[in-house]
């Protein structure tokens, strides 16, 4: 699957200044929903959060992946962003994160697009080379790219 499909350039904010999970979560979903992919904030957060409760979405390798499954989507898509500093997190490792990839499926995607999306990016963030790149890179379309590349690789 090409990313770019799902995460545009102006869904990528390198320079967060959220020091939470709640700050970190609520800076991205309003990326979209200043574009219009998320219609209702609050609803989406309620979503996300209902998520969060089941299980923590940490990662690894200083990485969370929390997702909203939500009528509030307009459109399936994803948000990523890196904060300034660590943010404390669950994670299977116990490292703090500083990079927040969030998903934002809607409905009718939730058992498609959001487990191709999910296994696309999982497949990704287990190279601690893309990891690395991640925290690192300062070009959001370069973000994209990175994705993509591992992806044909797998392909």
């Amino acid at each position: 699957m090409d990313i770019s499909t799902v995460l545009k350039a102006k869904h990528i904010k390198l320079n967060m200044l959220a020091r939470t999970k709640e700050e970190a979560i609520e800076e991205l979903t309003d990326l979209l929903v200043q574009d219009g992919s998320v219609s209702d904030k609050a609803q989406f957060l309620r979503d996300v959060w209902l998520r969060e409760e089941q299980s923590s979405t940490g990662f690894e390798n200083h990485v969370a992946i929390p997702h909203g499954k939500s009528s509030a989507v307009t459109h399936t898509t994803l948000a990523i962003g890196r904060t300034q500093h660590e943010i404390p997190w669950e994670t299977m490792d116990g490292s703090d994160i500083r990079c927040v990839i969030l998903f934002a499926v809607r409905l009718a995607d939730q058992d498609t697009m959001h487990i191709r999306l999910l296994t696309q990016v999982s497949s990704a963030l287990a190279d601690e080379e893309i990891i690395a790149q991640l925290l690192a890179e300062n070009d959001p379309e370069n973000m994209i790219k990175i994705f993509n590349t591992q992806h044909e690789v797998n392909a």
